[in-house]
């Protein structure tokens, strides 16, 4: 077991809130959730994301902004604590073209002068707490390990470093040794983030790096909803592991039919959460899900799945 901690990624497509608010009341076990990316475009923030990580009394979650430059940070900080938040995580690894291109996530990371006018702009709100998210860098390792004296010198309370470069997706392997490099240049709360999918992962990765604050954990969780409980020392069976995730299951979809229109938007909906399987699942029945076209299919190739049940209790407002 590892006393440490658990943070859970934010994972775009699947972490959203109905989600975080399912998984917090069925499996529990995380100290904080941080959201998919918030983004301002086209003069402001889209409402769907401004409801998506709305506070939620009761539920510990940070929104994740994902900016350009401080001008962008500004006006979205701006928006995030208009909403009552007190606490954001910078996003400064994102590895989706669309945004590196841009300059945000992990393409903001070789622009030293710019990551800096953005941490410029949190310290100038002592109000809230400022967190970041980031990888190695995009193109090359050295790019974090420059960014370090930035890093150290700012307001954040916390850094999370997931040792890929952007480039590399979520192909390859960890860069354990560049991850080694920027963990003894850094002054700051550190946690680990990446390819933690068993409790035996996080003791391994607690074990190297003793002086950590916490593991974050991401696809690990959405096919093992009790992984966090797990790596603090319980112990369930392949059962008691389906079951939860089904509990999450069965919440998504009462709520994905009470507000999408129509088989199509509904079943696209439930898709993504079949990326990641349980073990207790077989891999048929995975498919047959995967590929039904109306909710009387989808239905249907879930007999034989075991019911879900929770922990807790999975009655919960989105």
């Amino acid at each position: 077991m590892t006393t440490l901690p658990v943070f859970c990624a934010p994972l775009q497509g699947y972490t959203g809130r109905a989600w975080r608010l399912a998984h917090h009341a069925v499996a529990g076990g995380v100290a904080e959730y941080v959201t998919p990316f918030v983004r301002w475009e086209h003069g402001g923030v889209r409402p769907r994301d401004l409801r998506d990580v709305a506070p939620a009394e009761g539920e510990p979650w940070r929104p994740q902004a994902i900016v350009r430059d401080a001008d962008e940070a500004a006006r979205l900080f701006d928006a995030l604590q208009g909403l009552g938040h007190t606490a954001i995580d910078l996003n400064l690894g994102c590895p989706f073209p669309m945004q590196v291109h841009a300059g945000r996530g992990s393409g903001l990371l070789a622009h030293a002068d710019r990551v800096g006018a953005i941490l410029d702009e949190a310290a100038r709100r002592p109000e809230c707490r400022f967190s970041a998210k980031m990888r190695l860098g995009w193109d090359s390792a050295e790019e974090a390990t420059a960014l370090l004296p930035l890093l150290n010198a700012s307001c954040l309370d916390r850094i999370v470093l997931h040792p890929r470069l952007g480039r590399q997706q979520y192909k390859g392997v960890p860069d354990l040794e560049a991850f080694d490099r920027f963990h003894d240049g850094c002054t700051k709360t550190l946690v680990y983030n990446g390819d933690i999918a068993t409790a035996a992962d996080a003791r391994e990765v607690a074990r190297r790096w003793p002086g950590l604050a916490g593991l974050m954990v991401g696809r690990g969780l959405l096919a093992n909803p009790l992984l966090a409980r797990e790596m603090g020392g319980e112990a369930h069976s392949a059962e008691e592991r389906t079951r939860a995730f089904m509990a999450i299951h069965d919440a998504l979809l009462r709520h994905a039919a009470q507000t999408l229109q129509g088989d199509s938007q509904v079943l696209s909906h439930m898709r993504a959460l079949w990326e990641y399987p349980p073990e207790g699942v077989d891999a048929r029945t995975v498919k047959r899900l995967r590929k039904s076209g109306t909710l009387r299919t989808y239905r249907e190739a879930l007999r034989g799945v075991p019911t879900g049940t929770g922990t807790g209790s999975a009655d919960w407002e989105p």
